[in-house]
């Protein structure tokens, strides 16, 4: 994505509980005499901050013109990850162009392949099978968030139907109480006029 040079970007990532989340991006700065963007941005760093969704800042961390930042969410719910570049210039002098590729992983955990080929055999398969179980509790902890979320959804949907429902009723009297209201103010007003 492209931003200003001191302009900040948020980005919103549903992410279940106790899930480590890991980001890597990287930087280009607009070059105006060249009319593209330089391979990396020299000087210029990314502060990142990271939000729980209760407002509870998780990270801040100023890092360079590329980077690997992580965190761990404590709570489900929508987290937001902003960036803004650290340039010292005006607002008004500030006008280049930023792009930011930005590659997020949730819930991962990398096997280390070297660690693993100097191992033997039988340590190896242990390691997989540990990367295996890692992976299910993972799987498992965003099958619990996601029936949690379905729960408050069917539970936000019945208070609707029920307040349709109610809502539905209530009109239903006023128009039946109108229209006796009606019926019963012209049976009086023919009868006042004497035309009955």
């Amino acid at each position: 994505f492209h931003i200003g040079e001191r302009e900040e970007k948020c980005i919103i990532e549903d992410i279940p509980s106790d899930t480590l989340v890991v980001g890597n991006y990287k930087v280009q700065l607009w070059d105006v005499h060249k009319h593209d963007f330089l391979e990396s941005a020299p000087g210029l760093g990314m502060f990142v901050t990271v939000t729980s969704p209760t407002g509870e800042v998780l990270l801040s961390k100023l890092y360079g013109p590329q980077g690997t930042f992580s965190f761990t969410s404590y709570l489900s719910g929508e987290h937001i990850i902003c960036f803004q570049s650290n340039s010292t210039r005006f607002a008004v002098i500030a006008a280049s162009k930023l792009r930011i590729h930005l590659d997020i992983r949730v819930g991962e955990h990398f096997l280390d392949e070297s660690a693993i080929q100097a191992k033997d055999k039988v340590d190896e398969v242990n390691v997989r099978l540990e990367h295996l179980i890692e992976q299910i509790h993972h799987v498992t902890r965003e099958q619990d968030y996601e029936r949690e979320r379905e729960e408050k959804f069917r539970k936000t949907s019945e208070e609707t139907n029920s307040n349709i429902l109610w809502w539905a009723i209530v009109q239903t009297l006023i128009l039946i109480s109108v229209g006796i209201w009606q019926i019963k103010s012209l049976r009086d007003f023919f009868i006042s006029k004497k035309l009955v």
